[in-house]
C-alpha cells in the first residue's frame, strides 16, 4: 500500500478560512475541490432546478394528466436501498400531490432478476394500472418497456444508470445520463431523480391551478429518504447531492423523519438526533438492502411507507434480523471466496489483474458484498458468482462485480461481450460496480477474458493500492468536540471522509475478538488508542498509518481514538 497526501490549494483554503470556515474544515474542503464558501451553502434554494433535467417537464405533464383523470399509477422499483427509497419517495410524493390510485411492485431478485421485464409489465397491467413508472431501473429494459407499450400502458422511465446504445421506447425518460441531457449533476441517485420528477410535477400542477406557491404541498418531508438512498447507493456526492443529503440530515436530527426511519435508527442502535452519513451507509442502508438480498424488498419499502409507529418497529426489527442472517452468510462466503481468490496468486509469477470466483454454495443475494470485500483486500477488479436460484435457470451463474480506480467495469464487460459473443447472457452497471449473467460452462472463459482486459488496461501503479489522505493531524485538533464537528459534515463517495496520515510509535498491540487489532499508540509524544478492524497482522514499532478520527466513551469519559485504514510498512 502507498499512503499519499491530497494537495491543498492554498488560495482556496485561505478563502474558506477568511469566510469563517474552521481552519481544519477549510483545509479538508479545499483538498476536495471546494473553492469558495458559496459552494458550502446547502440551502434548498441552491439546488439545481428541475427544468435542466431532460424529460422532467414532460414526465410532470404525463403524471399530471393521469392525476387529473384519476387514472391508476404503478411504480416498479428496484430491490436495493436506492430503489426502495425511490419507491417510497414516489408513493409519498405522488399522494401528497393528489394521486389517489398509486401502487407499487418490486421484482424478486431470484425469480424476476433486475429491471422491468416483460412478465413484470404484464403483472402491472393485470393490476389495472394505466401509467407505469420505473424508479432506479428501466434504462436498459427494452423488452419490458416494449411489452408494457404493447399492453396499452403509458411508461415513464426514471433511472440514473448508464444507458446502452439503444434506449427503451418509453413515453418519457428522465435520466441525467441519457444522451442530450445537460443537467449539471450526473450523479443523482435513483431516489434523487424521482425527487426531481416530483419537483417538476408540483410546478406543473401549480401552472394548472391545482394550488399556488403558498398552498402547495411541501416536498421537503421526503428529503430524509432522499438522503438515505443517495448515500446508500454510493453515488458521487457532488455539490447538488451534498445539499440533498445535508437537508435530509438536518430534518432527521430535528426529529422530522418518517416513523420507519426512526425505527431503523433504533433497531441499529443509532441516535437519530446525531445522524451522520455513516449511519446511512453502514447502519440503515444495509438493513434495507438485506430484505432485497435474502427476502422480499416489500418489507423494506413498507417500513419506509408506514405511518404507524408500532408497525414500523415490527418491520425494523424484522429487517434487523434479516441483516444479521445476511452477515452470517456473508462471513462464510467471504472466507471461502478469499481462499479461492488467494489460490489464484499461489505459484504464479504474476498475480492476475482481475479476479473471478464461483462456488455452488454461494448465495446470489450476497455476491456483491463479497466482491466488494475481496476488491478491498486484494485491490483487483473482482467478480463473485453464484448459481441462479430461479426455476429453470440453474445452468446460469449470476455475478456481481466491484472495481478499482482506473478500470471501468461496465466498459470492460462490453469488451468481453464483443470479443467472446455468447459468453455474457446479460450485463449492465457503472464504472465501479456491475452485474452479469453467464452460462455455467462459460465461467472459465469469462474469468480469463476479464483478466485479459485488466492486463491490457491496468499497470503496476494502478494495481498498487493507493490511499489518499489529508496528511498529518496537528495535536490541537485531537479533540472530541472536533470529532463531532467532522462527523456532522456530509462525506461519502467522491467527497471522502477525512483520513489523516502520520508516522506513529506502536506502544502495544493485541487481538480483539480474533479479527481486530487494538493499539496503544504514541502520536507526537502523546498516548492515543487505536483500532484496526478486520486486521490481525502485527505492526512494527514505528509505522506510517492512515487513520480516521473517532470518539470512544469509557466509564463516562469520551476520548479520541484513531480508526486505522491502512499502513505503509515499507518505509516512513
Amino acid at each position: 500500500m502507498k499512503i499519499l497526501e491530497r494537495d491543498v490549494p492554498p488560495r482556496a483554503s485561505w478563502a474558506l478560512e477568511q469566510a469563517g470556515v474552521h481552519p481544519l474544515l477549510a483545509r479538508l474542503y479545499a483538498a476536495r475541490g471546494v473553492q469558495s464558501a458559496d459552494e458550502l451553502d446547502d440551502g434548498l434554494g441552491r439546488l439545481l432546478p428541475p427544468t435542466g433535467l431532460r424529460g422532467a417537464e414532460q414526465a410532470a405533464a404525463l403524471i399530471a394528466d393521469a392525476i387529473e383523470q384519476d387514472r391508476p399509477l404503478c411504480i416498479v422499483a428496484d430491490y436495493d436501498c436506492d430503489g426502495a427509497t425511490a419507491c417510497a419517495v414516489g408513493l409519498r410524493g405522488l399522494r401528497l400531490l393528489g394521486a389517489r390510485q398509486v401502487g407499487y411492485l418490486v421484482p424478486d431478485r431470484v425469480v424476476d432478476g433486475y429491471g422491468l421485464t416483460a412478465p413484470i409489465s404484464e403483472r402491472v397491467k393485470a393490476r389495472g394500472a394505466d401509467l407505469l413508472i420505473t424508479v432506479d431501473n428501466g434504462i436498459a429494459s427494452l423488452e419490458g418497456v416494449a411489452r408494457a407499450k404493447a399492453l396499452g400502458l403509458q411508461v415513464l422511465v426514471t433511472d440514473h444508470h448508464l444507458p446502452a446504445e439503444q434506449l427503451p421506447a418509453a413515453d418519457v425518460i428522465v435520466n441525467p445520463n441519457q444522451p442530450g441531457c445537460t443537467f449539471e449533476s450526473k450523479s443523482l441517485a435513483g431516489v434523487g431523480v424521482m425527487f426531481y420528477v416530483l419537483l417538476a410535477l408540483r410546478a406543473e400542477l401549480r401552472r394548472r391551478g391545482r394550488f399556488d406557491a403558498a398552498s402547495q404541498p411541501k416536498l421537503d418531508a421526503l428529503l430524509p429518504l432522499v438522503a438515505l438512498g443517495t448515500v446508500a447507493d454510493v453515488v458521487r456526492l457532488d455539490a447538488n447531492n451534498r445539499r440533498l443529503v445535508a437537508q435530509g440530515l438536518r430534518r432527521i436530527r430535528a426529529g422530522a423523519l418518517p416513523v420507519g426511519l426512526a425505527a431503523l435508527f433504533r433497531a441499529a442502535g443509532r441516535d437519530a438526533r446525531q445522524a451522520t452519513t455513516f449511519d446511512f451507509g453502514f447502519a440503515l442502508g444495509p438493513r434495507i438492502n438485506a430484505a432485497g438480498r435474502l427476502s422480499d424488498m416489500t418489507l423494506g419499502i413498507e417500513c419506509l411507507l408506514t405511518d404507524d409507529s408500532q408497525r414500523a418497529d415490527e418491520l425494523a426489527r424484522l429487517l434487523d434480523g434479516i441483516n444479521r442472517e445476511r452477515r452470517d452468510i456473508e462471513s462464510g462466503m467471504r472466507d471461502q471466496a478469499m481462499r479461492m481468490a488467494e489460490s489464484l496468486f499461489d505459484g504464479q509469477e504474476a498475480a492476475p489483474a482481475a479476479i473471478s470466483v464461483f462456488d455452488p454454495e454461494f448465495h446470489e443475494g450476497v455476491v456483491g458484498i463479497v466482491a466488494s470485500r475481496l476488491k478491498d483486500r486484494l485491490h483487483r477488479p473482482t467478480f463473485v458468482f453464484a448459481a441462479s436460484a430461479a426455476p429453470g435457470k440453474e445452468h446460469e451463474l449470476k455475478g456481481s462485480g466491484r472495481s478499482i480506480p482506473g478500470f471501468h467495469l461496465r466498459d470492460a464487460l462490453d469488451l468481453v461481450a464483443k470479443r467472446h459473443p455468447g459468453v455474457l447472457l446479460r450485463f449492465g452497471g457503472h464504472a465501479m460496480a456491475a452485474g452479469c449473467t453467464v452460462a455455467r460452462e462459460h465461467f472459465g472463459v469469462f474469468g480469463q477474458a476479464l483478466a485479459q482486459v485488466a492486463d491490457e488496461w491496468l499497470d503496476a501503479a494502478t494495481l498498487t493500492r493507493r490511499l489518499d489522505t489529508d496528511g498529518p493531524l496537528a495535536p490541537e485538533y485531537r479533540r472530541t468536540e472536533l470529532v463531532d464537528t467532522l462527523h456532522r459534515e456530509v462525506w461519502g463517495q467522491g467527497f471522502a471522509p477525512p483520513t489523516f496520515s502520520e508516522t506513529v510509535e506502536v506502544v502495544s498491540q493485541r487481538l480483539v475478538g480474533e479479527k481486530h487489532l487494538a493499539l496503544k499508540l504514541r502520536h507526537r509524544g502523546e498516548a492515543v488508542d487505536g483500532m484496526w478492524f478486520g486486521h490481525t497482522e502485527p505492526l512494527p514499532a514505528r509505522v506510517k498509518l492512515a487513520f480516521r478520527l473517532d470518539a470512544d466513551e469509557w466509564q463516562g469519559v469520551r476520548r479520541v481514538r484513531f480508526l486505522v485504514e491502512g499502513a505503509e510498512t515499507g518505509g516512513g
